[in-house]
């Protein structure tokens, strides 16, 4: 039975080996690869050409909808449902609402946060082909590996294992999915 290829990995020892190869893929014009080390390399982002996350606009936006979501609230609960004059007081005074706009612009913020990184990260994906590479284990503890997807408009195999071996790897497996 054959298996369907997801990639090739290669495996090196060192943050600068990884970084290096990276740099050379992406001037290469590879663009499906991902990295994977056992601590965050800050110039990996810009080794591999990954943009800035949309994450940040979008917590700012949901932040925005619950302090307008709180605004709504407030002003409907006591101008136009339940208005109560309490001491001579204006209907809709301001100071006293901040707290509960406060709390849902915290709120509808951190939710958007969490559902929103979920949700670009691709999370839960209790599953990935690169499981399937045995050295892959290493990759937690002293191990750096730097993966192509076959999906890759550039990807050849037999051209891209060349390229790979060139990046003077430890070694290049095969990644099946």
């Amino acid at each position: 039975m054959d298996k369907k290829l997801y990639g090739l990995m290669a495996e090196f020892d060192s943050t600068t080996g990884v970084v290096k190869a990276a740099q050379q893929v992406r001037d290469a014009g590879f663009t499906k690869t991902d990295a994977f080390s056992p601590f965050p390399i800050h110039e990996m982002d810009e080794a591999l050409g990954i943009k800035r996350s949309i994450l940040s606009f979008l917590i700012f936006a949901g932040g925005i909808t619950g302090a307008l979501t709180g605004l709504a609230l407030v002003y409907w609960t006591h101008s136009i449902e339940y208005p109560i004059m309490v001491a001579g007081r204006p209907h809709f005074s301001l100071p006293a609402f901040i707290p509960p706009i406060y709390e849902l612009t915290i709120l509808l913020a951190s939710f958007t946060a969490v559902f929103g990184m979920l949700l670009l990260n691709g999370l839960p994906q209790p599953y990935h082909p690169v499981f399937n590479v045995p050295r892959f284990n290493l990759a937690s503890r002293e191990k750096f590996f730097l993966l192509i997807e076959a999906a890759d408009d550039k990807f050849d195999y037999e051209e891209t294992k060349k390229f790979m071996e060139s990046l003077n790897p430890q070694e290049v497996h095969d990644v099946d999915e």
